[in-house]
């Protein structure tokens, strides 16, 4: 086998198992793939050349003794938010951030998997934005087309994914970061249910909204991935029930009652639906239709679930930005986040959190009827790079929540939700449409997430350029 990141996750980790490649060669080539990406996609913030190429020895020098892990030995990335020993966690910001003195529970989990952390991919500043750009770091671009964003904002993991530099990575999700730049680059993003994967060293992250979850070409290596670092840190309030990702992606989910919504929850914006991806999704649920599932429109009850959304984003990014040794260097847009954030963070921030038990039952009503939620994970195709420079707070927002006005409902309510490739508009950018559902409903949505994939074939289409030339 060669050391060809497109073969993917699982892939790797079978090759390494049977004696095929070495964990050395594996690293070595995902290094110069980084390297020579560095000029097009950028996506990584820090590599840890020195010792990944020390850990995949030690990774060998196990795998011939005869030791056995679900990811001995197989480079992967983490995004800049995630805590790696001896590493700054800039999470997208300038400034002389001191490095972490311990790994993240996830990264704790990787490690334990046996996986090589290569490094950490871009990230916006404090996760708040649909784009992958900053001062601090330039743009990150979309292998698919450099002219646009990957999205964001995991948009360095999606992009690392996607011009093949790792096979899977971790991203996070707080308003859609996980599910945008996966739609935008042609992925599948995992956002699994709250507390399934560790945000410690933080304990309610983002104010609930924020979880942890994989950036895969294929639902297999997404699940895989997703298995690896499953589990909560002691500490944290949620612990859902454990599921198994990897036999998910292995089961036919049946037959199900899927509900398609072409209506997004209230905004205060226009968010007209680009008629390229209302063709994709389209074509995807007539393809749900041939496998033997019952597709209708419906339309969720989401009310004015933003109410409950801005004061926990915005409380969120105010306790990030506290943490940052010189908030001068902070965009003037994080600044003002971080102040209505203050303002937010008494009475406000407390009825939206108590609001939460009456959105999962309003919206949860759905699925009294249906099983399954597809709808669209954004209105528009990725932006072109540079689109929302020097737009004012309001303006950026106005604009973001135009494009993404779908997704981020979820992190309100703490459920899971897939994005699956959807296809492509008319000029090749990428589109994606979200499998959504209740608690703790991961290994269903995976499973239709597999069976549609088996349809589609969307895992055997790359992007045109590597993008690493």
């Amino acid at each position: 086998m060669s050391a060809d990141a497109i073969a993917g996750l699982a892939d790797h980790a079978r090759a390494l198992t049977e004696g095929q490649i070495t964990s050395v060669a594996l690293v070595q080539a995902s290094l110069d793939r980084i390297e020579a990406g560095r000029a097009t996609v950028n996506a990584f913030r820090c590599v840890r050349a020195e010792a990944a190429l020390a850990e995949a020895e030690d990774a060998d020098r196990r795998l011939a003794a005869g030791e056995r892990l679900p990811l001995l030995g197989v480079p992967v990335a983490v995004k800049d938010d995630t805590d790696v020993a001896g590493l700054p966690t800039r999470f997208g910001c300038a400034g002389d951030i001191p490095p972490a003195t311990s790994d993240g529970e996830a990264v704790r989990r990787l490690r334990a998997a046996g996986a090589v952390i290569v490094g950490k991919t871009n990230s916006c500043e404090l996760g708040q934005w649909a784009f992958t750009e900053g001062p601090a770091f330039g743009a990150t671009r979309n292998p698919w087309n450099t002219d646009h964003t990957p999205g964001g904002s995991s948009g360095g993991s999606a992009a690392a994914v996607a011009a093949g530099l790792v096979s899977a990575a971790l991203g996070s999700d707080g308003a859609g970061s996980i599910r945008i730049p996966a739609a935008w680059t042609h992925l599948v993003g995992i956002k699994p249910q709250r507390g399934r994967v560790s945000v410690h060293p933080y304990t309610d992250c983002f104010e609930g909204l924020t979880v942890n979850g994989p950036l895969a070409r294929t639902v297999a290596d997404a699940a895989l991935l997703l298995d690896a670092v499953s589990g909560a840190h002691p500490d944290e309030p949620y612990h859902p029930a454990p599921i198994d990702a990897s036999a998910a992606a292995r089961r036919e989910p049946g037959r199900l009652r899927i509900a398609l919504a072409w209506r997004s929850a209230f905004t205060a914006t226009r968010n007209p639906l680009h008629p390229g991806i209302r063709r994709a999704v389209t074509d995807l649920a007539e393809a749900l239709g041939r496998l033997g599932h019952t597709v209708e429109e419906a339309r969720p009850r989401y009310g004015l679930i933003g109410l409950g959304f801005l004061p926990r984003a915005t409380a969120g990014i105010a306790a990030y930005a506290d943490r940052h040794p010189d908030s001068t260097l902070l965009d003037p847009r994080t600044r003002g986040a971080t102040r209505t954030g203050r303002r937010l963070g008494g009475r406000a921030l407390r009825a939206a959190r108590a609001r939460e038990a009456h959105q999962h039952r309003r919206i949860g009503a759905l699925f009294d009827t249906y099983d399954v939620l597809l709808a669209p994970t954004t209105a528009a195709p990725p932006p072109r790079i540079g689109a929302f420079d020097g737009l004012s707070a309001w303006r950026t927002d106005l604009t973001m929540a135009a494009a993404c006005p779908y997704a981020w409902p979820w992190n309100v309510l703490g459920w899971p939700g897939v994005n699956v490739p959807a296809g492509f508009t008319a000029d090749g950018l990428p589109v994606g449409a979200q499998l959504l559902g209740p608690a703790g409903s991961e290994e269903l949505l995976i499973s239709l997430a597999a069976q549609l994939e088996d349809d589609r074939k969307w895992h055997l289409v790359t992007p045109p350029a590597t993008a690493v030339r």
